[in-house]
């Protein structure tokens, strides 16, 4: 496994409502593991989908880089599935804002609906913008290394966390556009670690 060079690191808490979501997403939610894909993957089409419209006024964004997708990889021997894409990346603080809050004031409606009727929960999850946290179901730890369309390499951010209470962030060297989310799978996701799971 490669090395990557941090500095500017610094552990923060995470919001109240993130953390209750993680405990339901680590514990409550395992018979619908798959969500977590769906979501992952979601999220990082919409990050194409934002980079093509803000690149309509500014090609520069794309920075030779036009041939947005989204790619997924494994790694047997760390037990880690990564969800790569080259759309619009996050700066520092839209990392913090983004995976460290719960934006949406509809956080404490989607928990009441869901306790009332758990088989909705995949939906919900989408719904509530929420989906971020499902890579929980499955992961004991999730990585995020993300550099900002129009940034240079040494502007990129990493963000980890155990799902618990805090997690880190830090400033990286990351070379290319886009965002790294790193699945340090528990033994419950090992089943998703081949491309064979996903031929249909």
């Amino acid at each position: 496994m490669s090395t990557v060079e941090t500095k500017n690191k610094e552990t923060r808490g995470f919001q109240s409502e993130v953390k209750q979501l993680l405990h339901l997403m680590i514990h409550s939610l395992y018979s619908n593991k798959e969500i977590f894909l769906r979501e992952l993957i979601s999220n990082a089409s919409d990050a194409a989908d934002k980079l093509r419209f803000q690149a309509l006024s500014n090609s520069e964004l794309y920075q030779g880089d036009a041939d947005l997708g989204v790619k997924l990889s494994f790694d047997t021997d760390n037990n880690t599935l990564t969800v790569s894409d080259n759309g619009i990346g996050m700066t520092r603080d839209d990392v913090i804002e983004h995976l460290g809050t719960i934006a949406k004031s509809g956080t404490k409606e989607f928990f009441a609906k869901l306790s009332e009727e758990q088989s909705k929960d995949s939906q919900l999850i989408g719904q509530f913008g929420v989906g971020f946290y499902s890579a929980f179901i499955v992961a004991d730890a999730v990585t995020v290394r993300t550099r900002a369309a129009g940034t240079s390499a040494d502007q990129a951010v990493q963000w980890h966390s155990a799902g618990e209470g805090d997690y880190t962030i830090e400033d990286i060297t990351k070379e290319t556009r886009g965002t790294d989310i790193v699945l340090h799978m528990r033994e419950e996701g090992k089943e998703f670690l081949s491309e064979w799971r996903y031929v249909m």
